[in-house]
């Protein structure tokens, strides 16, 4: 009775997770949890239907950054509203910049379209490059590498494990980015609109074309004299459809597709965004799947 006793009260001690992770956005819980299994206890700040750029520092996300040994943001200020709150009021020095406990996947990573000079009437505009990095999963290859290294200094004792997975993980996702681009290859120097800049990666790695954007200015909601102006550029130059993310105003797009007589395709942008997009392969499988059938 007394084994048995104390085998129920370890029990409980042994599921806790090693590491307390908050990830600031989808995208790097899921590839969190690819890598810390059920060594890491991962919390999202943010879901798949919210602008990262905008989201609110609420009382219940505080307690989280209070007792996090990690947090996970993107980085190049994506999060410049919100994260920075979070931080100074957290009151938890594991998580400031600088410290091990904070991992900015752009550190690690090159941008896109890094502006030679930022001024406010640009819009939105990140001094450091384009910070939606997340949508070329060779950024995700790298980021996850990283991710490994700082998970197993934070938590030597399980490093094995975390690089364990790692090498794992990059062997999966490695494989997958070449069916991908195999897949992928009919939508090389396809024209699209997007809504915001939060697809350039994705359209890099395709090699798809950007043929004008909702948004007069990044972060400046689209106005009907501006999409006026796009439509009649579009008859000039047609696209083969319009993008957005999930969490985007559908209102504009439908309104420039029905009129352009091109589709307006929803993409998922990030971890939970459709329901096929449950994990990283998921999100990716789907977003192609989606751009795929605007060719057939």
């Amino acid at each position: 009775m007394k084994a048995l006793l104390v085998i129920a009260l370890l029990a409980p001690l042994q599921a806790v997770a090693n590491l307390n992770i908050l990830a600031c956005e989808p995208e790097w819980g899921a590839l969190a949890k690819e890598i810390g299994g059920d060594k890491a206890s991962i919390y999202v700040a943010t879901t798949a239907m919210q602008d990262p750029h905008r989201v609110e520092a609420r009382p219940s996300l505080m307690a989280r950054a209070r007792n996090a040994d990690l947090m996970i943001c993107t980085g190049a200020q994506l999060e410049i509203g919100w994260v920075p709150l979070l931080q100074s009021q957290s009151g938890n020095a594991k998580i400031q910049n600088g410290q091990p406990g904070y991992f900015e996947v752009t550190s690690v990573l090159s941008l896109l379209e890094k502006p030679s000079s930022v001024d406010r009437s640009q819009g939105d505009v990140h001094p450091a490059g384009n910070p939606h990095v997340h949508l070329d999963p060779r950024n995700l290859a790298k980021a996850g590498n990283a991710l490994a290294q700082r998970m197993a200094a934070l938590d030597a004792g399980q490093a094995p494990y975390y690089q364990s997975r790692s090498k794992d993980f990059e062997k999966r996702w490695t494989e997958a980015t070449a069916r991908w681009e195999q897949q992928a290859a009919p939508l090389k120097g396809m024209p699209v609109v997007v809504y915001h800049k939060d697809l350039s990666y994705l359209i890099a790695w395709l090699g798809m074309l950007e043929a004008g954007s909702l948004e007069p200015k990044p972060g400046i909601p689209p106005s009907t004299a501006h999409l006026a102006d796009l439509l009649e550029r579009l008859k000039q130059s047609p696209a083969k459809a319009v993008l957005r993310s999930a969490y985007n105003d559908p209102r504009p797009a439908d309104w420039l597709a029905e009129r352009a007589k091109i589709p307006a395709v929803v993409l998922p942008y990030t971890v939970g965004g459709t329901d096929r997009a449950k994990d990283l392969f998921g999100l990716y499988d789907d977003t192609i799947a989606r751009l795929l059938a605007v060719t057939r």
